[in-house]
């Protein structure tokens, strides 16, 4: 049996490859070769790949109720998602623009606060916000960029349009699969990426040590950076390894550092003491130094803030950038552009609801039904409400939430997700899909071709996050001019 486009369907929404029961102008060559493989060749295909994820021991972690974790392998589909160049360029640039206008936004937020004073941004918002850090007032970052990697989600609804669902501002995470993911499918597909029409994603480890070394704050030729993780049993721990090993930098526990008399951040080693100048940081705010914020943290530093206020060493993402990864502050991104930029938004947000105003959250209440509720500063899809698949139990729960909690909460109509064919035993059917790019933001801005395709792999989920069932493909950006 071998793939019969005809017969797939996607009704209702987008397809990312198909359209009209055919191979969409980008997705020709993919949808033409998959349309030649017979069954026990795609099968192959899917086993090669299954292999390669365990030879090259790519793993996440599930957390379970009881507190317990397992690492799984990772779950790929063969079958890519393809966006075409001249459509990938315009998301760039809008991209670009949205990240230039929220690290205006927390560098503002830090100083003069012009945002709040022109009222433009709510100051109650602020004073609400879980994520605001005082300690870091008047504070000072290399090129005003306090988020240097952002993961962006972007969703297409069903009539084609792109939009951003949120911007992962604190220490997003996927990256490491985006890459392995192209390596897995080069070893399915090696004749596909033959014509060169594919654009490539492996220079990220560069880009993201280029985009750290410029943050230091001592001119050398080739500062110290590390990778400071929580531990083997974070859920992320293998992108922590993955990317530390990549750029060539020391992975490192909060046990590994210390900050001297000096005000300085040095390195144990074999060798004694070595001054670190860079430390991409994937712990949470509030754990990374004992000192000034969760007293008991054994996974910080301690004096690790007093170090970068003092300009000895550079943290990356720059602690309080979160203040604007929060889903309220989301609602405020193109306002942030106009004000900032005197830019109108290239990608829109998805319309957004806020509880705190209460003819929205009036709105909200009644519609309980028809929207989806989610909490200000969740993540990995849990704490929401999917109104049109939820119980009347469920609704009256959320109603209370809400009522108690409104600045917590906000609403978005159910956006109908675009589809990628995916394989299902020996056919395939259309599952919903998300994209993560990453924005790396330094002395310049690099833009990742593509992102991490995240695919919801339950039949009519919506749900993509990895933790909830989900799995990922490998994202195409091809240049078809070339």
């Amino acid at each position: 049996m071998t793939i019969r486009w005809s017969s797939y369907t996607a009704k209702g929404f987008f397809d990312e490859l198909i359209e009209n029961g055919r191979p969409r102008d980008a997705s020709k060559p993919l949808g033409e070769h998959l349309s030649t493989l017979s069954n026990a060749e795609i099968k192959e295909r899917k086993a090669a790949a299954e292999l390669a994820i365990q030879v090259m021991g790519i793993t996440f972690t599930v957390y379970s109720q009881e507190g317990g974790s397992i690492d799984r392998a990772w779950p790929f589909d063969i079958i890519p998602r393809i966006i075409r160049k001249s459509e990938w360029d315009v998301i760039e640039k809008g991209l670009r623009q949205r990240v230039r206008a929220l690290n205006l936004f927390i560098d503002d937020i830090y100083h003069q606060q012009r945002i709040v004073k022109n009222k433009v941004f709510p100051r109650e918002l602020l004073l609400d916000s879980k994520n605001f850090r005082p300690e870091c007032k008047g504070a000072s970052v290399p090129h005003q960029a306090w988020a240097n990697v952002c993961g962006s989600d972007l969703i297409r609804d069903k009539d084609g349009t792109m939009y951003v669902l949120e911007d992962n501002l604190r220490v997003p995470s996927g990256v490491s699969y985006m890459l392995e993911n192209r390596q897995v499918q080069k070893r399915v597909f090696p004749e596909l990426f033959a014509s060169g029409n594919i654009l490539p994603v492996d220079d990220y480890p560069s880009q993201l040590y280029d985009m750290l070394a410029s943050l230091s704050p001592r001119k050398v030729k080739r500062p110290e950076v590390v990778v400071l993780t929580p531990g083997i049993y974070n859920s992320a721990y293998f992108e922590h390894a993955y990317l530390a090993q990549q750029m060539g930098v020391e992975l490192v526990e909060g046990r590994d550092l210390a900050v001297a008399d000096d005000d300085c951040v040095y390195m144990r080693t074999i060798e004694g003491l070595a001054r670190v100048d860079v430390i991409y940081r994937r712990i949470d705010d509030l754990f990374m130094d004992p000192s000034v914020f969760v007293k008991d943290s054994v996974i910080g530093v301690s004096g690790l803030m007093r170090a970068w206020q003092k300009g000895n060493v550079a943290l990356a993402n720059a602690p309080g950038a979160g203040v604007a990864d929060d889903k309220v502050v989301y609602a405020y991104v193109p306002q942030m552009i106009k004000y900032y930029l005197d830019e109108e938004p290239i990608i829109p947000n998805v319309p957004t609801y806020l509880c705190i105003n209460k003819d929205e959250r009036k709105h909200v209440l009644a519609n309980l039904d028809k929207l989806v509720v989610k909490p200000a500063n969740e993540s990995g899809g849990y704490g929401m409400l999917i109104g049109t698949r939820s119980t009347r139990k469920q609704r009256t729960e959320f109603a209370k939430l809400i009522k108690q909690d409104p600045r917590n909460y906000i609403a978005q109509p159910l956006i109908a997700l675009s589809t990628v064919p995916t394989l299902v035993d020996d056919h395939v059917e259309g599952r919903h899909v998300d994209l993560r790019p990453f924005i790396l933001s330094g002395k310049r801005t690099y833009v990742t071709l593509g992102g991490l395709t995240r695919v919801a792999l339950v039949k009519g989920s919506t749900v993509v996050n990895s933790s909830q069932g989900g799995g990922s493909k490998d994202t195409w950006i091809v240049d078809t001019d070339s």
